[in-house]
């Protein structure tokens, strides 16, 4: 027997979204499928809401920082990373979640979901052309940035612990890696 799983369109999540179909149900859109979201726990939101409090100071009104909230991919992908670093587009936004095009940089915390993280979000992201990609593996402390997207993959990988990093985007800002990493 074989079994197929139902892909969903952008256009077709959307629709389910606003009739509410998916009210209080924590999930998003990856690769054509609905896919719950693991709950947050204290670590992760901890330190993704410190990390995106010093962003936002760091960045000022150079880019707007958003917490948890959707971006809209080409592949049929509307996740809701943990950080998106973005163009400040005001009320652009009423109408549309960030596109690729918009996204400077995004930040995913990972424990129970490293898995998923490292590897499917990781290729929805390269595949979208994402410039870069950052995820922080709570379990060993450390912040694996990701860079250079090339076909669904990221040519560049590297692994800090300590120092400061530059993002590609704004290559006159260093960012104290412990800020995004520890207590």
């Amino acid at each position: 027997m074989t079994v197929s799983i139902a892909k969903w369109k952008l256009k077709d999540y959307h629709q389910i979204v606003e009739i509410g179909l998916l009210d209080d149900r924590p999930v998003e859109l990856l690769q054509g499928e609905i896919v719950e979201m693991s709950p947050e726990k204290e670590p992760h939101a901890y330190f993704s809401s410190e990390a995106g409090d010093y962003l936002t100071r760091l960045l000022s009104d150079r880019a707007l920082v958003r917490h948890a909230k959707p971006i809209t991919l080409p592949n049929d992908s509307e996740p809701e990373p943990d950080i998106a670093i973005v163009q400040r587009l005001g009320r652009e936004y009423l109408s549309h979640h960030p596109y690729p095009e918009n996204i400077f940089w995004l930040i995913e915390y990972a424990n129970t979901s490293l898995e998923k993280d490292s590897t499917l979000k990781y290729r929805i992201y390269a595949e979208a052309g994402i410039p870069e990609y950052w995820l922080v593996n709570l379990k060993r402390r450390e912040l694996i940035v990701f860079r250079d997207p090339r076909e669904g993959e990221y040519a560049s990988k590297i692994t800090l612990t300590q120092g400061k990093i530059v993002p590609l985007a704004f290559a006159d800002i260093q960012i104290a890696v412990e800020a995004l990493i520890s207590a």
